[in-house]
């Protein structure tokens, strides 16, 4: 994936590792935090109750499944432009 990995010595191998899996954790984090707070505005609309009237419920399944279909289909978009990019480079 990174060309300088092989390269690398050891120790510098393990602390670009560490950092890759600390941005991966630091961006799953967010995306989770959007989309809690996504769903949570756009079907929670009585505090009434202690519980999710079904209503809300189903709303809140829907939201997250859209949610989740289109990061998976927005990161399979941008890895085919990436593959395309590093085909490009590539030829050059």
């Amino acid at each position: 994936m990174f060309g300088g990995i092989g390269r690398n010595q050891p120790a510098q191998d393990y602390q670009l590792q560490a950092m890759l899996e600390q941005k991966q954790v630091k961006d799953f984090m967010k995306m989770y935090s959007n989309l809690v707070a996504r769903c949570f505005n756009d079907c929670v609309t009585s505090f009434d109750e202690k519980s999710l009237t079904e209503r809300e419920s189903t709303c809140s399944k829907n939201c997250a499944n859209k949610f989740m279909k289109h990061n998976e289909r927005l990161g399979a978009r941008f890895a085919e432009e990436n593959q395309a990019l590093m085909e490009d480079q590539a030829r050059k």
